[in-house]
């Protein structure tokens, strides 16, 4: 077993409403393991404990279905990577104007980026 199949599982048993099968978590899209690695290796890190994660993810997704999402499993990943932001918002890692500053960049960055092809994030993404 691989260090991020080990990960995957022990993540699996921090949410487990996450989408998985027999063999641990589904991601349809590769941003969505990639949320899902950060907030590991953020908790490994001790940013935040396993309960402030389940907390934080639970009342994205509480916040989210009262909002009218239909919660299909479809939304699941976005409330993670929501839920992800705020706690390094609150933990003071980074503040929402510089996450939201990230997220334009990489959006440019994927808007110039030929389909099929690595996203790479350029200083001119920033502009």
């Amino acid at each position: 077993m691989t260090p991020l199949d080990t990960a995957a599982r022990s993540g699996a048993q921090i949410s487990p409403g996450m989408p998985r099968d027999d063999d641990g978590p589904l991601f349809r899209e590769p941003w969505e393991a990639q949320a899902f690695a950060m907030m590991l290796a953020l908790q490994e890190r001790g940013l935040f404990t396993a309960t402030e994660w389940s907390d934080a993810l639970g009342a994205e997704i509480k916040r989210a279905q009262a909002a009218g999402d239909p919660d299909t499993g479809e939304t699941y990943y976005h409330h993670w990577m929501a839920a992800l932001e705020k706690l390094i918002a609150q933990k003071g890692v980074a503040n929402t104007e510089t996450l939201q500053r990230y997220r334009d960049a990489w959006d440019h960055a994927a808007d110039r980026t030929p389909h099929g092809q690595p996203i790479e994030l350029r200083r001119d993404d920033f502009a």
